[in-house]
């Protein structure tokens, strides 16, 4: 199997030309700097600095060796995890990809922890521990990646590992092709696991019989599209000015990009949420929307209530609050997870390696409803209509547009604008579609989420 390994990351690096030359030990590495995307660079930033954790459990105790192993085969020879990104821009170059020699003895981590501690609470010792990393710096001299080995049983898992890496080196599509290029089938140790299966965006082809009801049809639905672009690019541009949510206790205060994040995970049944979806019509995505205003709703209703309690005076839940979710979207031409090969050969034009994110603004629904699925209801009527808007596509090409014309920093100062007056962050990706094993550890969940953004919470479904 490591040679296997070997060959695939030879493959790659010969196509992607990401060339290396060791004279010997201690001698200069030879490669040509790579230059550093519009997104990778805001990454970068001041306020903007965001990491990427990931918590995975594994189905039995986590051999160190053997994972070492592994990553050294594999994320190890990768061309983002084995160089520096040099954010700082100089008179004669740009920010940019330096390569660096990569020891994977120094990205392993194996903290040594309480034992009373974890005996008492191993899943509140997990929580602390992975709260630990939101305030504790990477080393900048060599690739911002690492991985934390806690090697004791938890509630739902026999041992936990974590990844930590910085956002510059990929977005979720690339990093979860990559992850699924680092394991195998549970089934079969020597397959790769299958893809989930992508649809193409429809686009029209073949001979059709146009009529003038056909053309209607699509002059209506251009006009609907164009009209929500205009709308949501407007509000868009209200939120960068002044246009803020309501205040509530989820909304975080000035510098809370800088503050420790708690990071919790919880797993629920997707076979429940397909049953909604099925009853109700809709797309997982729209039951997962209702599911977060329903519990978001009944949060602030409860916390309300507490105040009024300790107060003494009669509070009510506010009939109207504006809370809104920064919402990303993979805008590759093919959405859905990719062949690691693929992503770096850069198949498709924008079907790469990289940042390809696009933001938009989804207001969620906030309420005491008596009908619990209204929730879905309205959260699904905003859903379909941020479908037909093209205000994704709008924030990627604006903001690089805008690094051309005025730099990085005002590219960075006009998304944390708009991130800092909406309250929350939402991502959602598909995982893998059957029981996959981690370096011949079974993976029994996986629960990624991002910190270093200036909002107070981040919610990340998978």
């Amino acid at each position: 199997m490591e040679g296997e390994w070997k060959a695939e990351t030879r493959r790659l690096s010969i196509k992607t030309g990401e060339r290396r030359r060791f004279e010997g030990a201690g001698e200069e590495i030879e490669e040509e700097e790579q230059p550093m995307s519009p997104a990778a660079r805001l990454f970068g930033q001041d306020g903007f600095n965001c990491y990427i954790v990931m918590v995975m459990g594994v189905g039995k105790p986590l051999d160190v060796g053997v994972i070492k192993s592994g990553l050294q085969n594999t994320l190890a020879r990768h061309p983002r995890f084995c160089s520096i990104p040099v954010f700082e821009e100089s008179s004669k170059k740009k920010p940019r990809w330096v390569a660096a020699e990569v020891s994977v003895e120094d990205h392993i981590v194996v903290p040594n922890l309480d034992p009373s501690s974890i005996s008492r609470s191993p899943d509140r010792t997990v929580e602390d521990y992975v709260a630990s990393l939101t305030s504790t710096p990477m080393d900048a001299s060599r690739p911002l990646w690492e991985l934390h080995i806690l090697n004791f049983p938890v509630s739902n898992a026999a041992a936990v590992a974590v990844l930590r890496l910085h956002h510059s080196l990929g977005d979720g599509i690339s990093l979860m092709s990559l992850l699924l290029a680092c394991t195998r089938k549970a089934s079969d140790p020597a397959a790769l696991p299958d893809l989930p299966q992508r649809f193409a965006r429809p686009s029209p082809s073949g001979s059709r019989t146009v009529g003038i009801l056909t053309i209607f049809l699509l002059l209506r639905a251009f006009l609907i599209l164009a009209w929500n672009t205009l709308v949501d690019v407007l509000f868009f541009i209200a939120t960068a000015l002044f246009f803020k949510d309501t205040p509530t206790p989820l909304v975080g205060s000035e510098g809370v990009e800088n503050r420790p994040k708690r990071i919790v995970h919880r797993a629920v049944s997707l076979r429940d949420i397909k049953d909604i979806k099925n009853a109700m019509h809709c797309t997982i995505n729209d039951v997962l929307v209702g599911v977060t205003s329903a519990g978001l709703s009944r949060y602030l209703n409860r916390r309300y209530c507490q105040t009024a309690h300790e107060d003494g005076k009669k509070v009510q839940f506010p009939s109207k609050i504006r809370l809104r979710s920064t919402l990303l979207v993979n805008i590759r031409p093919t959405p859905g997870i990719h062949a690691l090969a693929e992503l770096m050969e850069g198949r498709d034009g924008g079907t790469k390696w990289g940042n390809l994110l696009g933001y938009l603004i989804l207001p969620i629904p906030i309420g005491n409803y008596i009908d619990p699925l209204d929730y879905i209801r309205k959260g699904k009527a905003m859903a379909d209509r941020k479908k037909n808007s093209l205000e994704a596509i709008f924030t990627y090409k604006s903001a690089d547009l805008i690094v051309k014309l005025f730099g990085i920093k005002a590219a960075a100062f006009l998304c944390h604008r708009v991130l800092q007056h909406t309250t929350f962050s939402l991502s959602n990706m598909i995982g893998p579609v059957e029981e996959i094993a981690f370096f011949d550890h079974p993976l029994v969940f996986l629960a990624p989420t991002v910190y270093g953004h200036p909002q107070a919470s981040a919610s990340s479904l998978i």
